[in-house]
């Protein structure tokens, strides 16, 4: 998978350069590729903002660099995203959705927001991440970015996937590693067991409980 960022902050995406998303892109599974969007302002000082019409606070975006930003890395098969209060809400199964698509481009605003223009020059899904307000569309990029990437062939283990919280409609299970002691408290003794069976069953009553208990809106 290919991904294009468009961005007034190039230096914000430095993460992307490190941990399993570095991996994967070493690896050949996944190509970022960050675009400056002052590189395609036609403004002699590369300025990308303007006061709104009808007046108003803030600043915002201006078209025609976000325009030619779009059409430089922009093909047939691309998906273009906007992280926007407005879009739809993200979620685990919007990130599988997400997965499969060869080339996403993902558009970051800043300031006020962006010349509505914009949306009726391209088809784009905005998505929102949660019912508040960033500083820009940055954060919320890398959110999806990390989220969906999970679910490239490759970048993880596909049993990892299968257990995790929300995969199957429940929070994952409590999880324990060495010591088997500490502090005195113990780890549950049916994982020191071997039984296979019974650590099962126990991780998914264990599933069940939590999800009750912090989320039972997940069993409506």
């Amino acid at each position: 998978m290919k991904i294009d960022i468009l961005t007034l902050f190039p230096e914000m995406f430095a993460p992307l350069k490190s941990s399993i998303l570095k991996r994967a892109e070493e690896n050949g599974l996944l190509e970022f590729n960050i675009v400056n969007i002052r590189d395609f302002s036609k403004d002699k000082h590369k300025k990308c903002d303007d006061y709104p019409f009808g007046g108003g606070a803030g600043m915002l975006m201006t078209v025609q660099p976000l325009y030619d930003a779009i059409k430089s890395v922009k093909k047939d098969n691309s998906k273009i995203i906007f992280p926007s209060p407005r879009g739809r809400v993200f979620c685990q199964n919007v990130a599988k959705e997400l997965s499969k698509f060869e080339h996403i481009i993902f558009v970051c605003g800043h300031y006020e927001g962006v010349d509505e223009r914009v949306f009726q020059l391209f088809d784009i899904d905005e998505i929102s991440i949660g019912d508040y307000v960033l500083t820009g569309g940055e954060l919320p990029a890398m959110v999806i970015i990390d989220t969906l990437s999970r679910f490239v062939d490759g970048v993880i283990k596909r049993e990892s996937l299968d257990c995790e919280s929300f995969s199957n409609g429940l929070l994952e299970y409590p999880q324990y590693t060495r010591p088997s002691e500490f502090q005195g408290l113990k780890v549950p003794e049916v994982l020191l067991s071997g039984n296979h069976q019974e650590v099962e069953k126990w991780r998914n009553d264990e599933s069940l409980k939590i999800t009750k208990q912090k989320r039972a809106d997940l069993m409506e």
